[in-house]
């Protein structure tokens, strides 16, 4: 490859990875570390002269920061949760499928520096490529910018993808709401329907939980169960305020 067309093309993403950092405000000092997170192996092999380290030693930093912030949101805001159970929904978080979603959401893949034949053979879409790529940009986000600043970017990115309930999936809050309901003996709960809509193939339910007569939560869901798990979910972050 030509070194101008070569230069035009690292520009390109560059500008891509800045446009990135402007959405959160991000300014980095090293910004070798930021190049270091998008770069992958094979881009390495291929320009060695001038080219930057590859990800994988940030990576590595990365995968326990976000094991770290993530153990810690979920103390603080599932109080409620066994360490089996917070375990259970942190692995579901910072799995593969996990983190691939976050990268996806920031169009991850338009940054990565790759070398050729990693990119025709589709890595640029892999799913362990993007997840390492996730935890290498947070390993650079933490020696660059500090803890405060992974919350930050945290807040804004992953954080609310566990309130709306995308891995809810792994946790039972039917369960949880009915055994803390009997604990400090709360009275009697229930689950009522409220609508049911939409077509075969894109229905929607709500239903709304209530304890004593009194509704303490509501939730969407594309089946009954689903809507129900979620409007206890709801209900028990009223009940443990």
């Amino acid at each position: 490859m030509p070194e101008s067309k070569k230069k035009a093309e690292q520009n390109e993403t560059l500008d891509h990875i800045h446009q990135l950092l402007a959405k959160f405000s991000f300014v980095f000092t090293n910004e070798k570390l930021l190049l270091q997170a998008f770069t992958h192996a094979s881009y390495v092999n291929e320009h060695r002269r001038g080219a930057t380290d590859d990800y994988e030693r940030l990576e590595f930093l990365g995968d326990a920061v976000l094991e770290l912030m993530v153990s810690q949101y979920l103390f603080k805001h599932y109080p409620n949760l066994s360490e089996g159970e917070m375990t259970k929904l942190r692995a579901a978080i910072v799995c593969e499928t996990g983190l691939v979603q976050f990268a996806n959401s920031l169009d991850f893949e338009k940054n990565i520096f790759l070398g050729r034949g990693e990119e025709t053979t589709g890595g640029r879409k892999r799913p362990g490529l993007l997840c390492d790529v996730f935890e290498a940009f947070i390993g650079a986000l933490y020696l660059d910018q500090g803890l405060q600043e992974v919350s930050r970017f945290l807040e804004s990115v992953v954080y609310p993808r566990i309130e709306d309930g995308t891995f809810s999936h792994v946790m039972d809050f039917k369960s949880q709401l009915q055994e803390t309901v009997q604990r400090e003996n709360l009275g009697e709960l229930d689950y009522e329907l409220v609508t049911e809509k939409g077509s075969a193939h894109q229905r929607e339910f709500v239903s709304k939980v209530v304890l004593d007569g009194k509704v303490i939560g509501s939730g969407r869901g594309h089946s009954k169960k689903d809507s129900e798990q979620n409007a206890a979910r709801e209900a028990l972050k009223s009940i443990v305020r």
